[in-house]
């Protein structure tokens, strides 16, 4: 894994996502700041609908924005993207509104709905064999989690010689080094493509990944996933300070034994996967989670135990999550990858949406052993589903017919309309067969 560290392509790449995750780690501590500067006690209330703006630009914009992109150098894609993100952190400290909170967040996850897929999709071609990609997968995992720990340590340092309206200078470095990296990079080009109208741009990475089965198990395999990590980055705060009488530190060990979980399984992952493949290790991680979820809604765990539980919810949640671009690489031709990713982008976040305000409203309304009872319910129907929708084996080479195409098209071989190889949803392959 860590060999890729030094490759001249991805190593940038890996320290450019460090770098910008650094920032971001920074801007989320300084947001909550200024947010009690403005609205007091209101805060959280100001914080939620910043975060609900924040999934609905993922959501309901990521589809649009990559459309507008699709057919854009890659290095002046990102480059923007990363200079748009480090305007909005410089405009931050000079914000007296809270409107003006919302409307910065807006276009600064905008940016972000841009960059993410792009970049994501970018790494299957820097890393075409699969193992390294796998190992690429493992390693960004392990620099998400590391931002967790590490920002709020960083920024508490910080705030010992700096007011918090600082940090967002900390945060745009972030983005603007992000962007110096990525500009230092030699990037692969996008793969030539055919041309296609806004509306196929806008809809293709959507069909392609609802049509096929492994897809739609991933999508019902991260609503799981949503349902425990939800419940986890919301509540945590109100079960260890109200139920468990805990100190604020007390907060951040418990989201620690979560990263720390969640570490565990991108460092395990490589070997793991290469030995069972990704349907038996994702299931399982997604199974983890569920029961974990149920046991909760009937057992009030004390301190020592909570830590052992929220660790092992984070080894289930990266289990589950960790190998998603596995399955999208292999789901999608280079040049539709960017549009598979970012419905992935999309769809994943629309299971957040549903997941975080269901998580708290509920720990309000009915505590905690009922709001875990519920997303155990939840989760269970993400994993009954992923076991109905991605099929036992996801055979590789699918038998299939083209009775629309002639015998002389290109595709079909030797002028057979029944053959067998890697099936991928394009335009010879409009649907996954059910009979052969």
């Amino acid at each position: 894994m860590w060999h890729l560290l030094v490759h001249p392509v991805f190593g940038r790449l890996f320290a450019a996502q460090v770098v910008a995750l650094t920032g971001t780690g920074l801007l989320t501590v300084a947001l909550g700041l200024l947010a009690y500067d403005l609205a007091g006690q209101a805060a959280g209330s100001v914080l939620g609908t910043a975060y609900a703006i924040k999934m609905v630009a993922y959501v309901g914009l990521s589809p649009v924005a990559g459309a507008l992109v699709a057919h854009l150098p890659r290095k002046p894609v990102l480059i923007g993207a990363d200079l748009i993100r480090g305007g909005v952190a410089l405009s931050l400290p000079f914000i007296t509104d809270i409107w003006q909170i919302y409307l910065a967040i807006f276009v600064l996850q905008t940016a972000s709905a841009i960059f993410t897929p792009t970049f994501q999709a970018t790494i299957p071609d820097v890393l075409p064999d699969e193992d390294d990609y796998t190992n690429a997968l493992s390693l960004s995992r392990l620099a998400y989690d590391l931002e967790n720990l590490i920002s709020p340590a960083l920024a508490g340092l910080l705030l010992l010689f700096i007011s918090y309206h600082g940090l967002f200078g900390g945060t745009v470095l972030g983005f603007i080094g992000s962007a110096l990296l990525i500009g230092a990079t030699t990037l692969p080009r996008r793969p030539p493509g055919k041309t296609r109208p806004f509306r196929d741009r806008l809809t293709r990475g959507m069909v392609i990944y609802l049509a096929t089965p492994r897809l739609r198990g991933l999508l019902a395999l991260t609503l799981t996933a949503a349902a425990a990590g939800a419940f986890v980055i919301v509540n945590t705060v109100v079960v260890v300070r109200t139920r468990l009488g805990g100190s604020e530190g007390d907060v951040a060990l418990a989201l620690a034994a979560f990263g720390l979980g969640s570490m565990l399984a991108a460092l395990a992952l490589p070997r793991l996967l290469h030995r069972t493949g990704d349907r038996p290790v994702m299931m399982g991680g997604a199974l983890l989670l569920t029961g974990l979820m149920g046991a909760q809604a009937f057992v009030t765990p004390n301190w020592s135990m909570l830590l052992f539980l929220w660790a092992l919810t984070g080894l289930g949640y990266g289990t589950t999550l960790t190998p998603q671009g596995r399955l999208l690489r292999r789901s999608a031709h280079s040049a539709d990858r960017p549009a598979v990713f970012t419905a992935q982008f999309a769809l994943s976040h629309s299971c957040w949406l549903l997941t975080y305000p269901l998580a708290g409203q509920a720990m309000t309304l009915f505590g905690a052993q009922a709001t875990l009872g519920i997303l155990a319910l939840l989760g269970g129907v993400g994993v009954i589903a992923a076991w109905r929708l991605w099929p036992l084996g996801d055979p590789v080479i699918v038998p299939h017919a083209h009775p629309d195409l002639p015998r002389d098209h290109p595709h079909l071989q030797s002028g057979q309309k029944q053959h067998a190889h890697a099936l991928i949803i394009d335009d010879e392959h409009h649907h996954w067969p059910t009979n052969g």
